[in-house]
């Protein structure tokens, strides 16, 4: 059998002009960051220092229960709640890694609260169990907001100081040496 001769094939070309990306293309686009603050900064502001007064609150709540000698975990929650006031002040101004500093400070308290509702649940004090995952909502919603990208490009470091550009004057007076 002889063999088939080879076609070229082409593509048929419409004489009319390619229709515009729709829409949906043109989300998929990165979009630049926006030059202010993002709108969940305040929130997550506001939110680092709810943990702040939570942090306080379990102190207060040791300082009541426990004998004297305990001094320790009174500057543990202390520390705790000077942490996430730094990270609700570093991500309202928008300094370097602010972000990474909100969710250190709403992470560990969100353990130690998850650690409680254990061992109340553990010991059948419903009530208390109740209370401390109430005592929730600062640190996860603290933590929801402080890792999203929008705060993460707000508290980029160096986001705000642009490098110096070299200037082509010679320096001095300009004269040669």
């Amino acid at each position: 059998m002889p063999s088939s001769p080879s076609r070229r094939t082409t593509t048929r070309r419409s004489p009319r002009a390619a229709a515009a990306p729709s829409s949906a293309v043109r989300r998929l686009a990165p979009l630049p960051p926006p030059r202010g603050r993002p709108l969940t900064a305040p929130f997550a502001a506001v939110f680092g220092l709810l943990v702040a007064a939570e942090d306080l609150y379990l102190g207060w709540l040791l300082w009541d229960g426990l004998p004297p000698g305990w001094g320790r975990y009174l500057a543990a929650s202390a520390a705790l709640a000077l942490l996430a006031v730094a990270g609700a002040a570093l991500v309202w101004l928008g300094r370097g890694r602010g972000w990474l500093v909100l969710a250190v400070a709403a992470a560990l308290p969100l353990l130690l609260l998850l650690g409680v509702a254990a061992l109340f649940g553990a010991l059948g004090d419903d009530s208390s169990v109740g209370w401390a995952l109430l005592l929730l909502v600062g640190p996860v919603g603290c933590l929801t907001l402080a890792v999203r990208r929008p705060i993460r490009e707000w508290t980029r470091p160096g986001r705000a100081t642009p490098r110096p550009v070299p200037s082509a004057r010679p320096r001095g007076d300009g004269r040669a040496r």
